[in-house]
């Protein structure tokens, strides 16, 4: 039984065996010090076992009822209501009749009056939860949510022992929009996972209970589940990326940069999108350059009212390198971000090396920081995958102009600008067991594009081809797009490339 630490993800439903006795209809006799005391009660046991054991449907009623009789008597006017084996055959007797509101409050009469049994009635509990909680998976596998939900529900009200059914609850009621009933759960499977072997199950749960929040886009109770599990869990990357997140929605970008550089120091056990997004969000907080229109205007209007003998043409001359160096410090001030937010994506294309928006801006942040070694190997990389894009080439072009070689530079905005046909992926959806891949063929020239032939090809992490698909692309007419979407069938397809046939 898996439950992903997504809130939503599809739960990998298996059904569960009970302990022995394989069900509530077989007879056990009590595993701990339990006499019946009191003739009723000896008689309801006796007709409790004979109902459990006997092959004729007549009988097994007759021995019910007899049961329900005198054990009802004993614990009414029969004065047992303090015997705690009256109401331990009483809840064995419910059990029998499948009826788990009578079973467990004769359990817990019993549990109360003999604290010894408590392992005994846990079994029985199990035994009893067993058939519902199946009922539940397999509404669930057939895909009748409310009915799952109803077993589930009631399967957790008789035993609590053990994480599954509350985890499986939760997981239901967050893809029905009830948010506060699966967090409310997933607390609960986490109470119910102190056993070592549901230490996976308590963990997920922990975390599920801070991203039914965040889905459901309540900023706060997010924040607050996240910071609880982080609190037991403090280097889970998944968990830090998540209140990241959620500290953006807040407004809290100094506390989500802070938790973004953290993931870089974890970067072995971080999936590459949340080092992608922490690059995003470092460069989404720096700011933009400076006005320095406002920068030499005061400055041309303090020098004129200091010296009287300059000239219009000397005041102009020193306040634009007033403003030079004023945009040249606040560069200087700014390359922090940039390297911080390079550091980034250079730790998430290590994991992911083929996206290609992460080689984009990456490839940006090197021009910006006029970095000459790393910028065009950037730009290479990102032009293999991308050939037929003028953003991919114009990439090119930059960095061939850091390097000052201007033939390089003529030879790609020669490139880019005979380009008959250009591609543009605008979304990339990657699953499971498929991606998704959209976008559109644009032709910019005067005149109808050849017919063109474009191998997609999709990508595991290694770089592998998972699959690949051939688009025969017709003439499209002069200034004119057509859009394009295709889906690869593979598992563990995380990024694209084309290449013209």
């Amino acid at each position: 039984m898996i439950v992903k630490p997504s809130v939503g993800a599809v739960v990998a439903c298996a059904m569960v065996s009970a302990a022995a006795p394989t069900t509530a209809q077989q007879w056990q006799q009590a595993t701990c010090d339990l006499k019946p005391g009191h003739v009723l009660v000896n008689r309801g046991m006796l007709y409790v076992k004979s109902a459990s054991e006997t092959r004729f449907a007549d009988k097994r009623q007759k021995d019910l009822n007899d049961a329900d009789a005198v054990l009802t008597q004993a614990v009414t006017s029969g004065g047992q209501e303090k015997n705690a084996a009256a109401w331990y055959y009483l809840a064995r007797y419910y059990a029998l009749k499948s009826d788990l509101v009578g079973s467990d409050s004769a359990f817990a009469k019993a549990a109360a009056l003999a604290p010894q049994c408590k392992d005994d009635i846990v079994t029985w509990r199990r035994i009893l939860w067993v058939p519902v909680f199946n009922e539940g998976v397999r509404a669930w596998q057939a895909g009748h949510a409310d009915s799952a939900i109803a077993s589930l529900r009631q399967a957790n009200a008789i035993y609590d022992g053990e994480p599954t059914g509350f985890i499986y609850l939760g997981t239901l009621l967050s893809g029905a929009n009830q948010p506060d009933s699966a967090a409310k759960y997933f607390k609960l499977a986490v109470k119910a996972g102190d056993d070592p072997k549901f230490a996976r199950n308590k963990r997920d749960a922990l975390f599920d209970a801070a991203r039914v929040y965040h889905a459901a886009q309540r900023w706060d109770e997010a924040a607050a589940g996240y910071k609880d599990y982080l609190a037991v869990y403090p280097t889970d990357v998944q968990a830090m990326a998540g209140l990241a997140s959620v500290y953006l929605q807040q407004g809290k970008r100094d506390e989500a940069v802070a938790l973004y550089t953290q993931i870089m120091d974890h970067a072995d056990s971080a999936e590459a999108t949340d080092l992608f997004n922490a690059a995003q969000v470092i460069l989404g907080g720096i700011p933009q350059d400076p006005d320095t229109a406002a920068v030499g205007e005061k400055c041309r209007t303090e020098t004129r009212a200091k010296s009287r003998t300059l000239t219009v043409r000397q005041i102009a001359v020193k306040c634009e390198a007033v403003t030079v160096d004023t945009l040249r410090a606040f560069r200087k001030s700014i390359e922090p971000q940039y390297r911080l937010a390079a550091r980034a994506y250079e730790l998430g294309l290590t994991k992911n090396p083929y996206y290609r928006d992460a080689l984009y801006n990456l490839s940006g942040i090197y021009y910006i920081l006029s970095d000459t070694a790393h910028a065009l190997p950037m730009g290479q990389r990102l032009a293999s995958i991308d050939p037929l894009n003028r953003s991919s080439l114009a990439a090119l072009v930059r960095s061939w102009q850091l390097r000052g070689s201007k033939d390089s530079v003529l030879y790609y905005l020669t490139v880019a600008d005979s380009l008959a046909l250009e591609v543009t992926v605008g979304t990339f959806t990657p699953g499971d067991s498929a991606a998704t891949l959209g976008g559109v063929f644009t032709n910019h020239k005067a005149k109808p594009s050849p017919p063109v032939k474009v191998t997609f090809e999709f990508l595991n992490a290694k770089g592998d081809v998972v699959t690949s698909q051939q688009q025969d692309v017709a003439p499209i007419d002069a200034e004119s797009n057509r859009p394009f979407e295709l889906k690869g069938q593979g598992a563990g397809i995380v990024a694209w490339r084309y290449r013209k046939s």
